[in-house]
């Protein structure tokens, strides 16, 4: 029998059949450990989208509710023509538009916007406002209103600020027509 170099290591490594397999699950280890550490990455990051998503979201939606608001305002300042007066101070102000057939009136106070229609009650028009004025914007030959509003910016994460700074400026000229 031809007893080589070759059948020294094989008769070898039939006789420590462990060596090769405890070689194998360290690396199966290996390969697992990095499969971990690539799937908690992929979560945090799908994680991470998923709370920007929420938060843009959220600020699309105070964007559209501040829209219609403002075009809701646009239309009763015209429906009132130019009898429209403004009273209150930097903590509360009222805007009284007295249009036809119910007089409106906006008001802010402690960070809402409310609306009444004649005499009925206080309805929530937008919470959650930073900045909100009325003001007179006369002009060379017309007489206008704006409304100027920040809205109080969507915190995301940490307590950390979102990109978005909602600022709105609205203006509104009353009918002529509506002249007593």
């Amino acid at each position: 029998m031809n007893v080589g170099p070759q059948s020294q290591g094989s008769s070898l490594r039939s006789q420590v059949p462990g060596r090769e397999r405890a070689y194998l699950l360290t690396e199966a280890l290996v390969y697992i450990g990095v499969v971990f550490v690539i799937l908690g990455i992929g979560y945090m990051a799908m994680y991470q989208c998923i709370d920007n998503c929420i938060v843009l979201r959220r600020n699309a939606d105070d964007i559209v509710r501040t829209l219609h608001a403002g075009e809701r305002w646009r239309a009763d300042v015209r429906a009132a023509g130019p009898r429209a007066r403004l009273e209150g101070s930097a903590e509360e102000q009222i805007l009284h538009l007295q249009g036809t057939p119910n007089p409106v009136d906006y008001r802010f106070a402690e960070g809402v916007v409310y609306r009444r229609s004649g005499p009925g009650a206080w309805v929530r028009v937008l919470d959650r406002v930073k900045f909100c004025s009325f003001e007179s914007d006369l002009r060379q030959n017309v007489s206008a209103w704006r409304w100027e509003l920040e809205l109080e910016p969507r915190l995301k994460g940490a307590m950390k600020p979102g990109r978005v700074r909602p600022l709105f400026t609205f203006l509104a000229v009353p009918h002529a027509a509506a002249t007593p």
